[in-house]
């Protein structure tokens, strides 16, 4: 499946934005979404974006049964909180950059990866770092 730069943009927000309305890591709500719903977000993107992202989050997370967890990484972050679409944004780039195949099994692998966790520490400056940057973090494991 070729990248559409503004579904995935579109399907990476709407991840965070359940991830922060569900208090789940972001790693385990695309575990919970699955591939099958991931695959349909993002092909369905240009009609989903239409509704509020607050009543397509809401869809998604009764359809997958999606549960309150502990991670709380707004209520924690000692700074300006980033908004869902900012981040969002600095995962469809790491995800355009790094794709190979297909966009969803890119999509999983960089939300199961380590870099995700590191992302999501809004108290760090991570996020904004380059898109260069945070590509070869990604490829390396590590913070470079």
């Amino acid at each position: 499946m070729e990248i559409n730069n503004s579904d995935l943009f579109f399907t990476c927000s709407l991840i965070e934005f359940i991830g922060r309305e569900k208090k789940q890591t972001r790693r385990d709500i695309v575990s919970l979404l699955g591939k099958d719903n991931l695959t349909h977000i993002y092909r369905k993107a240009d009609i989903l974006h239409c509704e509020p992202i607050a009543k397509t989050a809401d869809i998604f997370i009764e359809l997958c049964h999606i549960a309150d967890g502990s991670f709380d990484n707004v209520a924690v972050c000692k700074y300006d909180v980033p908004d869902y679409w900012t981040i969002g944004e600095v995962y469809a780039r790491l995800i355009e950059d790094t794709a190979k195949g297909d966009v969803i099994d890119t999509l999983i692998s960089v939300y199961s990866s380590k870099i995700s966790d590191i992302i999501s520490n809004y108290n760090s400056d991570f996020f904004y770092q380059s898109r260069e940057y945070i590509r070869e973090c990604y490829k390396a494991g590590e913070i470079l």
